[in-house]
């Protein structure tokens, strides 16, 4: 008899689960609490560790439909525009790591995994409706559903995301904590950009309390940019997705170089529309009882949110997702067992990258004594420094520990 997985969320991780679960052989019905999928107008960056994944699922000619294969990584100096170290990207990293680091619009990515499970017959989407609490007695769960349903499955997986409600009645162990780090983005067609303003390449700005990123996405039509600089976050917290002024922006800019100050100026002329976004995170997981205990595993922001410094926040609900899948299909073990080894597998990456995520932010909003060495390191080192062996060859088990 076939195994129901139930879950929770029906977001990028949601939908990886999702997938992994009905290739591991098992009937998934996933609880998506708004009306409509959809995902936030916002890029996001793949490294070759999680496109790999993405290719062995099938999803390769989907993925490169709506994804830029940025040709190098070049960091700058936000406060004199001058580059300080470039990391080839392109044939570059897939001859390196096998497959390609890609940039895309996460409303892309939340497409081609939705469309990869709509048509599968084991799993069923139901929209408006989430999943509030569960039980589990007697090698059962039951949850309970914001339309008031109980439903039985066999094991329930939480990627339901930041503001997870399966993790307080798994862990019980409070609200994420608030970085101070506050995030705005924007998205502007690059043909309404001045030529000098478009990019088909990675940009980091480094400076004094802020950095930003710009990248190209859709096809390289247009440029998602994020700037993330240290100050008061607005309220109400958990309503993550605030208007901004540019104005805000400027101040925060004081002090830049005229090349990024050009930049922040040129998406409102081009029409564009800054979001604000409050960054919250939690420590590092410390052990596999904080992803899975019982029948219910938490996969994702639900699991592990971090913050952005290494661009791996989607690509580690993806290797959640995947390592998930191998854990489910090992059907001579009972279900803990499976979700256990999940957990075994998955804790100590998830744990090493968060703290990686976090020492970036430390050293690229660094000031004074410390951001003099960090551009005199990147100016000696250039792309040594940049590349992440250890993640981009990474399989997400637990003995990717190097």
């Amino acid at each position: 008899m076939r195994k129901q997985v139930l879950i929770a969320g029906g977001g990028i991780g949601g939908l990886a689960a999702a997938l992994g679960a009905a290739r591991a052989g098992w009937d998934v019905r996933l609880y998506e609490r708004a009306a409509a999928f959809s995902e936030v107008g916002a890029g996001v960056q793949l490294g070759p560790n999680v496109v790999r994944h993405l290719e062995s699922w099938g999803l390769h000619k989907p993925l490169y439909d709506v994804a830029c294969v940025p040709p190098q990584l070049q960091v700058r100096s936000a406060r004199t525009g001058r580059a300080l170290a470039a990391l080839p990207l392109g044939a570059s990293a897939v001859e390196r790591y096998g497959a390609a680091y890609v940039t895309l619009h996460r409303a892309d990515l939340h497409g081609l995994l939705r469309d990869a499970v709509a048509d599968l017959p084991q799993v069923q989407l139901n929209l408006a409706q989430a999943i509030e609490g569960f039980t589990e007695a007697d090698a059962t769960l039951t949850v309970r559903t914001s339309r008031g349903k109980e439903v039985e499955g066999d094991a329930l997986i939480g990627a339901d995301g930041l503001w997870s409600r399966i993790r307080p009645q798994l862990l019980g162990d409070g609200p994420p904590r608030v970085t101070g780090h506050l995030a705005y983005r924007a998205l502007v067609s690059q043909k309404a950009l001045p030529s000098a303003l478009r990019s088909q390449q990675v940009t980091a700005w480094l400076g004094p309390r802020l950095h930003a990123v710009q990248y190209p996405v859709r096809g390289g039509e247009w440029l998602n940019l994020v700037l993330i600089v240290q100050g008061p976050t607005p309220e109400p917290l958990d309503s993550w997705d605030h208007a901004a002024h540019a104005a805000d922006l400027q101040t925060a800019l004081a002090g830049t170089c005229s090349a990024l100050q050009d930049l922040v100026q040129g998406v409102a002329a081009a029409g564009g529309a800054w979001r604000l976004w409050p960054l919250c995170d939690r420590p590092p997981v410390r052990s596999a009882d904080a992803l899975a205990q019982g029948l219910v595993a938490l996969l994702g922001d639900a699991a592990h949110p971090m913050r952005p410094y290494l661009a791996q926040g989607a690509g580690m609900a993806i290797e959640d997702a995947a390592q998930l899948q191998h854990a489910l299909a090992m059907h001579d073990l009972e279900v803990p067992l499976r979700l256990r080894r999940y957990a075994l597998n998955r804790w100590q990456r998830n744990a090493r990258v968060q703290a990686r995520a976090e020492r970036n932010g430390r050293i690229f909003h660094a000031t004074g004594p410390v951001r003099w060495a960090r551009d005199l390191s990147l100016r000696w080192l250039g792309a040594r420094l940049l590349d992440v062996p250890w993640l981009y060859r990474g399989d997400g088990s637990s003995t990717d520990l190097g």
